[in-house]
């Protein structure tokens, strides 16, 4: 009984399928591409075959019509609706496929705020236009193969982007440089199964050992390459969401009071009277470049109270997520049990010690098994702040290689793909292992799904719900 399964033409036919699917839009989209609000300037942004019909209809402008004037062609006029005029603006013309969409696109460039933009884009939907869904025109600009789902998904992290570092990432990841890894990847493990397949037609006391062995040496080159990529991810992590700096301690140590000098302003509350902070108050901070989302917290105390026990509720759970914990004591006094309690609990290379209230005295010495940095300091006189800001930085660099050559960084949707596809290797390999025909077919059908996992990660294999998924977090407009 034969168990063999060729893989002949199923790239060819996985690919051939996923460019059919990319069917033509037959309609016309259009959004405002500015944040709404008072502003010198608004776009309106037009995507879709009617544009240059539909900017014939909504502009006015002396010379020819915009349908009649060439590519990349800015206009002067004016925004009208029947014989009402809305507002005088610029009309800029990119034709198909030198578009961002590679459709025809028209952006109208009108007078900011709320009321000017949203008339002009009522008048451009009134003609015939569709407002845009989240990320749809981006969306347009993957489906027409202007970039792959991994450049796609930057666009919206180089808009998303609070500090310097996590912007060069997105820039990085637009140029297609974390592409160019999956697509490496993907192809190894399409020739990986080819290969696989070939070893079918060969009679098991025929099929040359060196064969085999090469296929595994590949694979394992292939899973080498995969835990690179998915070691990346915290990095990934920290530059997109920012790292979570949450600061803690008992009650009446300084948690505010550091919150806010770490800010500048006066964010916190701060009072002499313990247990003031019964809430999580958060803040976004960029330090050396990266976005630091600091976390002021409820006293850690048992209370009878019972909002300041879900204060400290709340700040537990915030410390079960925390990149960077600022745990701060009173170096005024002795050792607490309790925080030597806590401390004990959070993870040695997380923690920083922030010894407060030096200028009152110095008796706070830190477990001699316990290795966390500890930094002494006086935020009533700002006395030594600079040893802690230093501190957070070396840990900033202990969490970031990115340098000033090729970085790149896969997301969570990327991790758990690489995660999957991973696993699949495995399982061939195992198979390759026993070398028998009947297992050669169920690992080169690994390899295949491996790289159909691949695939979902660059956009070389998708369905309408990864599309969705992606593009939603997307703004509309982009």
């Amino acid at each position: 009984m034969s168990f063999r399964m060729p893989l002949a033409g199923w790239r060819r036919e996985s690919i051939i399928s996923a460019r059919m699917n990319r069917s033509s839009h037959d309609d016309t989209i259009a959004a405002l591409a500015t944040a709404p609000g008072p502003a010198g300037l608004a776009v309106i942004r037009i995507s879709g075959p009617e544009s240059l019909a539909l900017a014939d209809r909504v502009f006015r402008c002396a010379g020819l019509k915009p349908s009649e004037r060439p590519t990349h062609t800015v206009v002067a006029g004016h925004v009208v609706a029947g014989h009402d005029v809305l507002d005088e603006a610029l009309l800029l013309i990119m034709r198909a496929p030198r578009s961002y969409t590679r459709e025809d696109v028209v952006e109208i460039q009108c007078h900011g705020g709320l009321i000017a933009s949203r008339r002009v884009l009522r008048c451009v939907l009134a003609a015939g236009a569709r407002p845009a869904e989240p990320g749809e025109f981006t969306c347009r600009a993957f489906l027409n193969g202007r970039l792959d789902l991994v450049q796609a998904e930057a666009v919206n992290d180089l808009i998303r982007a609070r500090s310097d570092r996590a912007a060069q990432a997105a820039v990085e990841q637009l140029e297609g440089r974390l592409s160019v890894r999956f697509n490496e990847i993907y192809d190894a493990l399409i020739g990986l199964a080819a290969d696989v397949a070939a070893a079918l037609d060969f009679p098991d006391d025929e099929l040359p050992p060196p064969v085999m062995a090469d296929v595994l040496q590949r694979s394992d080159r292939v899973k080498k390459d995969l835990l690179a990529l998915m070691a990346t991810w915290d990095e990934g992590h920290c530059l997109r969401d920012g790292l979570l700096v949450v600061i803690a301690g008992r009650p009446n140590v300084g948690k505010s009071t550091l919150m806010n000098t770490l800010l500048g302003k006066n964010r916190s509350i701060v009072s002499e009277i313990p247990g003031t902070t019964r809430d999580t108050i958060e803040e976004s901070l960029v330090l050396d470049g990266i976005q630091l989302v600091l976390v002021d917290t409820a006293g850690l105390r048992d209370s009878s109270c019972p909002i300041e026990r879900e204060g400290v509720r709340r700040a537990r759970q915030k410390l079960e997520k925390a990149d960077l914990y600022l745990y701060i004591v009173d170096a005024s006094q002795p050792q607490h049990p309790d925080d030597i309690k806590i401390l004990q609990n959070l993870p040695s290379g997380q923690c920083l010690v922030v010894g407060n209230k030096t200028d009152l005295g110095n008796k706070f010495e830190l477990p001699a098994d316990n290795n966390m940095p500890y930094v002494e300091l006086s935020l009533l006189y700002n006395i030594d702040l600079e040893s802690l800001i230093n501190k957070i930085k070396t840990f900033i660099s202990s969490k970031l290689t990115m340098g000033h050559g090729s970085f790149v960084a896969i997301s969570e949707r990327h991790r758990d793909l690489l995660f999957k596809a991973f696993e699949q290797i495995v399982k061939s390999n195992e198979l390759l292992k026993e070398g028998s025909e009947e297992v050669l077919v169920l690992a080169a059908g690994h390899l295949r799904e491996a790289a159909e996992i691949i695939g979902m990660v660059t956009g070389k294999e998708y369905h309408d719900e990864l599309l969705k998924s992606v593009f939603s977090k997307f703004c509309v407009g982009k």
